[in-house]
């Protein structure tokens, strides 16, 4: 099974999640931030991972440290999820639309952390989230994940929908990057024989 429980505790925050590669898209998250649980949530149901994740951090100081923490958590749970990630597809992308929005993703499971986020915004929060902290959430997620992950946001107007897309997009990159491809019999899809 590929799965993954992870424990985070700091002076600043404190997780527990749990990510199930193979499930179906359920969703159990509670941040303290409705707004990252809804794009949390968008991840998991349109990648079709099973994902339970509890935050609490301090967001009497702002929102930063429960972002980030949360994204080094799921970063971390795919990475220990994957294993030794043979047999899997290993790269994948995805194109997609909200409203008048339009996001591409595309990951490499490489085991080698890199990330190039182009994303502009049009104010400076969105859901009561520092916009800026989308993009520090995707670096953080790759450097634990072990993952490439280049984003681009190719238009859109309403920061909403920008967002949305962005998960949504990041979820079924991850989906298609970590299916088992069965022609590989088993083999680490590399020429180096290792990730």
């Amino acid at each position: 099974m590929r799965k993954a429980t992870i424990q985070r505790k700091t002076a600043e925050t404190e997780i527990t999640l749990k990510l199930n590669l193979d499930g179906n898209g359920q969703a159990e998250i509670d941040t303290g931030i409705g707004f990252l649980d809804h794009m949390l949530t968008h991840l998991a149901v349109h990648g079709n991972f099973d994902l339970e994740l509890s935050a609490r951090g301090d967001l009497e100081v702002d929102e930063h440290h429960t972002v980030e923490d949360c994204a080094l958590a799921l970063g971390q749970a795919f990475d220990q999820a994957l294993k030794e990630r043979i047999g899997i597809t290993r790269m994948g992308s995805a194109l997609v639309p909200m409203d008048e929005a339009l996001v591409q993703i595309a990951v490499d499971l490489s085991g080698r952390p890199y990330s190039v986020i182009q994303i502009e915004w049009n104010g400076p929060q969105v859901g009561g989230i520092a916009t800026s902290l989308f993009s520090h959430f995707l670096e953080s997620f790759a450097v634990t994940a072990r993952c490439n992950l280049h984003a681009r946001m190719l238009y859109g107007k309403d920061d909403h929908h920008k967002a949305e897309a962005l998960f949504k997009a990041l979820g079924r990159a991850l989906d298609a990057a970590c299916r088992p491809d069965e022609r590989r019999g088993g083999q680490v899809p590399s020429t180096k024989g290792t990730l």
